[in-house]
């Protein structure tokens, strides 16, 4: 996909109403960021009306060998334009997900207590691709209480590093901790062709049973054929257990 053309392919994104402003938040980060080391993590403030950057931290050089000051006059679009292109219709599709899961599951006064993480791979000033774990909280929202401005943390990790593109939402709680309300995992899908409907089975009683004798006498089969599917299923979706399959399955239930 063309990056010139994203914005008008996801308009739920990036269309908002109204015009938020940021000039507090904006000078107060700027302010911090004189003092802070520097590390393999950078932060921006992105604003997704006008898509740009309306600050850049310094440790952007050190993170990825680019100037900040050109990312910041280049916007969204040069920085779209660095990202691996394998992994961005990926990335959009998390952003649309997280985007809807907003609008649709977060009560309207609880979207400031969100918090959003997603990956993908970046060509940084040497021309490699590395992995950027990016983090954002939204900062102002406009008339329709939908995110618009947000704090976004970026960690860089190395090439070598193999990721798949996930997405996640959390919410902070009355507790002041933050749990995961949404997950999703846009490298791999449960409902591909290589996972069978006896196996499709097998997943959706996994989240309401966890024994496979259990789950036998649903299907009318055995114990032992419960346990080849369950092998099968996590090789297939090349995750370690069961635990970590029906963990998904809970935060996300768009798998099945």
């Amino acid at each position: 996909m063309n990056e010139s053309n994203i914005k008008e392919a996801y308009k739920t994104i990036f269309e908002s109403h109204g015009h938020p402003s940021l000039e507090k938040h904006i000078e107060k980060l700027i302010e911090l960021d004189a003092y802070l080391p520097y590390s393999s993590t950078f932060f921006c403030i992105t604003n997704t009306q006008d898509l740009s950057f309306e600050y850049i931290s310094k440790n952007t050089k050190a993170c990825l060998g680019l100037d900040s000051a050109e990312l910041q006059t280049k916007g969204m679009k040069y920085f779209w334009s660095r990202m691996h292109p394998d992994d961005l219709e990926k990335w959009l599709m998390a952003l649309n997900e997280l985007m809807k899961f907003t609008l649709s599951e977060i009560k309207e006064e609880d979207r400031i207590r969100m918090s959003y993480t997603w990956n993908y791979r970046f060509k940084n000033g040497n021309n490699e691709y590395v992995n950027i774990i990016q983090n954002t909280t939204p900062l102002e929202f406009d008339s329709t209480n939908k995110p618009v401005i947000g704090l976004a943390h970026y960690t860089v990790l190395s090439p070598e590093i193999k990721l798949q593109i996930c997405a996640s939402a959390k919410l902070l709680n009355d507790n002041d901790e933050y749990e995961t309300v949404y997950f999703n995992n846009f490298s791999q899908k449960l409902l591909s062709a290589g996972i069978s409907n006896r196996e499709r089975d097998i997943i959706r009683l996994l989240a309401l049973y966890d024994s496979s004798k259990t789950i036998a006498e649903k299907l009318n089969i055995s114990a032992n054929t419960v346990d080849t599917h369950r092998r099968n299923i996590l090789k297939k979706l090349n995750i370690s257990s069961t635990g970590e399959l029906i963990g998904m399955l809970k935060m996300n239930k768009n798998l099945i």
